[in-house]
């Protein structure tokens, strides 16, 4: 039952340094930029990937993401070369939403109208916060005023939606610096943003960094400034921060679509709205993930030299495959949707696995009735989703009732 593909996720794991709070898969230094990059071997095992995992049932894809890492370290000929690989290998709809992940560092951003020329259509800045106190506590090269510009640039090179990331729940963040952050964020006038709360989990200890695993192992400085960094985490003030967001950016008019972000109106992610929504996609790079929309996942394995040189003899990346049953694929759909303002549909909240935890949701002020019969989270539910969420869990779910 699998179905073709919708979208495409390319992931560029390269950095010019690394943040000690980030989990993705990313090699820094060297790696990235000078005489022994890596960027170009790693452009042509992508395009490689991308033609071995070639769909035989095709449905143009309504939207290519481009993240990383600092994808924005791309030549745009490159990133027009991967583009033409996906056109070839599942063909790429003519009005695809394609976006391009950058840093906003002066040497990091890239250039916004060659990225423009290629396809970029939408791009997403890692701006984090406005505070140059707490960019340096991130470990980010970047300033403020290097946000602006390149806001400043992409709407110059005419990139129809710009979205800005931030974070919260951050080493020394107040909820006055988080409010500064955000109305200077608003002030540039991006289309979309994100608000994440800082997560500071171990993916040795969660067992995700086997040879097969699909991250790195976490470096001993960047374990030892997480121990330091949750210590200034609080779970309270992270809740006041996020209804502060949710406040600040909803007045400006963006409107809430997913638990973490806001967009105007017809500027939401179509890509990750993919991911929420359960359908298919594929992805290529070291690290990155698939689905086949009913129950398959697959991913690759996060390590890079065993990932280049698999396909620079015309093999899969080495990975794994996970199938999930019926009971714990229904579990997945109805939590991301209900991730989402659209949140679920009748036909699911019906599904008797569920009934206890909607009705517990419902009792608790989590969800609120939609017109046509599903349900939504509330504001408060926003907030208290994952006590929700492990109630919508196949055990959990069964001993409830």
């Amino acid at each position: 039952m699998s179905r073709p593909p919708v979208a495409l996720y390319i992931h560029f794991p390269f950095c010019l340094s690394l943040c000690p709070y980030c989990d993705f898969v990313v090699y820094a230094g060297k790696n990235a930029r000078g005489p022994n990059s890596r960027v170009a071997a790693l452009v042509d095992a992508l395009v490689k990937e991308i033609s071995l995992r070639a769909a035989t049932a095709r449905s143009p894809l309504g939207s290519v993401y481009f993240g990383g890492g600092t994808p924005s370290l791309l030549h745009p000929a490159q990133v027009g070369r991967l583009l033409a690989a996906a056109d070839s290998a599942f063909g790429v709809a003519t009005a695809a939403e394609v976006t391009l992940e950058a840093n906003p560092g002066p040497g990091e951003r890239g250039d916004m109208p060659g990225f423009r020329a290629a396809g970029v259509n939408r791009l997403s800045i890692g701006a984090q916060s406005f505070i140059p106190a707490e960019l340096r506590r991130l470990g980010r090269r970047h300033s403020p005023a290097d946000v602006a510009e390149t806001v400043a640039e992409a709407q110059r090179a005419n990139i129809a939606n710009v979205s800005l990331d931030l974070l919260y729940d951050v080493p020394g963040q107040t909820l006055e610096s988080w409010s500064v952050s955000l109305h200077a964020a608003i002030a540039l006038g991006p289309d979309h943003v994100s608000a994440y709360s800082l997560s500071l989990d171990d993916p040795d200890d969660e067992g995700l960094t086997p040879e097969v695993g699909d991250h790195l192992p976490l470096r001993p400085g960047a374990r030892r400034w997480r121990a330091r960094a949750r210590r200034e985490q609080d779970a309270d003030r992270a809740a006041e921060m996020y209804l502060l967001a949710d406040e600040i950016l909803g007045k400006a008019g963006h409107e809430w679509y997913e638990i973490s972000n806001w967009a105007y109106p017809g500027s939401e992610s179509r890509h990750n709205l993919v991911y929420w929504r359960g359908d298919a996609w594929e992805a290529v790079g070291p690290g990155a993930h698939a689905f086949d929309g009913h129950r398959t996942r697959r991913w690759n394995a996060a390590h890079l030299g065993r990932y280049m040189d698999a396909l620079a003899r015309d093999e899969m990346p080495p990975g794994q495959d996970l199938v999930s049953d019926l009971a714990a694929a229904a579990s997945d759909r109805a939590i991301l949707h209900l991730r989402t303002r659209d949140g679920l549909q009748p036909r699911s909240c019906s599904n008797p696995a569920f009934v206890p935890a909607i009705a517990w949701g419902r009792a608790w002020g989590l969800l609120e009735p939609k017109p046509d019969g599903g349900v939504r989270l509330t504001r408060r539910g926003r907030l208290l989703s994952n006590e929700l969420f492990v109630r919508l869990l196949p055990v959990q779910a069964e001993s409830a009732a």
